[in-house]
């Protein structure tokens, strides 16, 4: 009899708890990145990774990420629930030729807070949600991209938020919504300027729009296409734009 088998067949499946444990326990609820990390780090607080890149896959799903200190985080790609909070200090991502954030997961809810985005003229999208269920941009600056500063382009029912945000310098749209379903972005209390259109609407797009300042952009806000809305609650500020726009309804406070 060949009494090694056994004993052989136990180790094995040992080693693959060993490392199914290990792999669970490399991801935390909440990680760390520094200006001064390394993203051979495992992202705690005491020793913190160096770009969102390299944090969020050891980073679980729905966790978050903290930026302990001021430092530029370099693009990332969302493909689960998370938070990145840079709110407190700066947290950057230099997006020059390329894309600063994608968020792609249909059933990812993704918190973006704190963090200034900047294209320098040559990148392509600030954030770009390919798919998402919840998506909050709060807190945040987004500026210098040849495309669009936001770009909701989701194929499936999902909700955008944009809260307290500055859009700037945008060469075609600040927020462009587009999606291939049914797809709501409500933008509060942030400041658009300097785009080519201030927030763009396809079919099937829904802006909902409150105490916003939408300043010298070629056109202020457009509504294109069946279904598309733009809906004001009166108090947005428009001032400086070669051409303001209509919202197609106006909606009351509650």
């Amino acid at each position: 009899m060949n009494y090694l088998r056994p004993v052989m067949s136990i180790l094995f499946f040992a080693g693959i708890v060993v490392f199914s444990a290990a792999v669970a326990d490399a991801q935390a609820t909440r990680t760390w990145i520094s200006g001064v990390g390394d993203d051979a780090n495992p992202c705690s607080r005491t020793a913190p990774c160096k770009t969102f890149a390299g944090s969020i896959s050891k980073t679980a799903a729905s966790g978050v990420i903290n930026c302990l200190d001021p430092g530029g985080f370099g693009a990332v790609t969302i493909t689960k629930s998370i938070t990145i909070d840079c709110k407190g200090t700066v947290g950057g991502i230099l997006a020059a030729g390329t894309t600063g954030i994608i968020i792609n997961n249909a059933t990812a809810v993704v918190r973006i807070r704190g963090v200034n985005i900047d294209g320098v003229g040559t990148g392509i999208f600030g954030v770009r949600v390919i798919a998402a269920s919840k998506v909050m941009i709060e807190d945040s600056e987004i500026d210098g991209f040849t495309t669009n500063g936001v770009s909701v382009e989701t194929t499936g029912v999902a909700q955008v938020f944009v809260n307290n945000t500055t859009i700037r310098n945008c060469v075609s749209n600040g927020i462009n919504i587009t999606p291939s379903a049914s797809t709501d972005v409500t933008i509060t209390n942030s400041a658009i300027s300097f785009n080519g259109i201030g927030v763009y609407t396809g079919a099937n797009g829904v802006a909902r729009l409150s105490g916003n300042t939408i300043s010298y952009n070629t056109t202020g806000i457009a509504p294109t296409g069946r279904g598309a809305q733009i809906v004001s609650f009166g108090n947005n500020t428009f001032t400086g734009n070669l051409t303001d726009g209509v919202p197609t309804s106006t909606a009351t406070q509650q």
